[in-house]
């Protein structure tokens, strides 16, 4: 378990005083202040609370305390990001507004049985979802229930799977790690040059969807990363599921395993912004740190005629917060030198969205596999 899910929440409920342990996977401190509630609060005043950073312990009827954080969400979203003299400002205050949003709904808090019980009128039966990404029971807890809303959401992922056309079959997402919903990048991967490889190297591995595609297209062996324990025990299960568990091997490590293959792949997050939730961390990498490592250390890790496929996003670009000459020139200090791309355009609902704050980037988008070779066998310096 995590060390915040350790910290504990403390309250006064009439003149009795409380505590419990309090659980937040996004390591959201406990709060100061808390309101003992139920369905006689209004939604107004209830929000009024939260911004103010009251939170709001939930004693009513569950499926009412649902309906209170649809009606903050209303009001929250009822402030529109406004647009900013460029798209990098514009990109910087929704990201603020949807932090700011995320506290508030936050604020909703929900208590818990040791036994993952909620003693609450109409409470769904969560103990089999929360069983999976806590682990067993031990005694009570709070948490938010945006976050049991987040954790009843993967369950239904993890217990029927997304279906990827590519592998024929289905991908079962575990919460913290990044869901395969968008499919373009798994697309360009098994429409690449498919030349029969001895080993191929997937860093950032993720569910293993992408290590599953490069074993059914013809791959013998496949090293899969993640430095993400929770990723790598997801991996492995799904490659189970699929019947290539003894075709792929999954490790925790940070980006490259020992030795050399002629073929490594990689789907970095696309986004250089910080993530404010584990599964952020698959689309947010602050400063770009995770792409230009891979970038900087892949030819050490390549076979002399091998190859790189680098599977990227130019949203950053378009957004503002990352150039192509950045790239470009990330590429030509890693030793390496750009042998083709193949570019595909993104399908899914927020392009087709106008009152996106972001519409205006993310309807241009576009996804690349850049496929990267060695430029030379020697050491390329910075002043070369």
């Amino acid at each position: 378990m995590r060390q915040d899910q350790y910290l504990v929440l403390y309250w006064k409920e009439g003149d009795n005083h409380h505590s419990a342990r309090w659980r937040s996977e996004n390591a959201t401190p406990p709060p100061k202040r808390i309101r003992v509630i139920d369905d006689t609060m209004s939604a107004d005043i209830a929000y009024r609370l939260a911004c103010e950073g009251t939170a709001l312990l939930w004693r009513g009827d569950f499926q009412n305390a649902r309906q209170l954080l649809r009606a903050l969400a209303r009001r929250i979203d009822r402030k529109s990001t406004r647009p900013g003299s460029t798209m990098a400002e514009t990109f910087h205050r929704y990201r603020q507004t949807q932090c700011q949003r995320a506290r508030i709904l936050g604020m909703v808090l929900i208590p818990f049985s040791g036994d993952y019980r909620i003693p609450l009128r109409r409470a769904p039966d969560v103990r089999q979802a929360c069983l999976e990404v806590y682990g067993p029971g031990e005694e009570e807890f709070v948490m938010s229930l945006r976050e049991l809303q987040g954790v009843i959401g993967v369950h239904e992922w993890r217990k029927n799977g997304i279906k990827i056309p590519a592998l024929d079959g289905r991908i079962h997402p575990w919460y913290g790690v990044f869901p395969p919903i968008r499919s373009e990048y798994i697309d360009l991967v098994a429409r690449a040059p498919s030349e029969r490889k001895d080993i191929a190297f997937d860093i950032g591995t993720g569910t293993g969807v992408l290590a599953a595609v490069l074993a059914r297209h013809g791959v013998r062996k496949v090293v899969a990363t993640d430095i993400d324990e929770r990723s790598v025990a997801c991996a492995r299960d799904n490659l189970a599921r699929l019947g290539l568990q003894s075709q792929v091997d999954v490790m925790q490590t940070d980006l490259f395993p020992e030795g050399r293959a002629p073929l490594i792949v990689c789907n970095p997050p696309w986004i250089p912004a910080r993530p404010t939730s584990p599964i952020e961390h698959a689309i947010f990498d602050p400063d770009s740190r995770m792409l230009k490592n891979f970038l900087a250390g892949a030819a050490d890790h390549l076979e002399p005629q091998g190859e790189v496929w680098l599977v990227l996003s130019d949203l950053a670009e378009r957004l503002g917060l990352r150039s192509r000459e950045e790239l470009n020139a990330w590429i030509n200090a890693g030793n390496l030198t750009v042998l083709a791309r193949d570019d595909i355009r993104p399908d899914h609902p927020r392009i087709k969205d106008p009152d996106d704050p972001l519409h205006m980037a993310r309807k241009t988008e576009v996804t690349s596999l850049w496929r990267l070779g060695l430029r030379s066998n020697k050491i390329v310096t910075s002043e070369e």
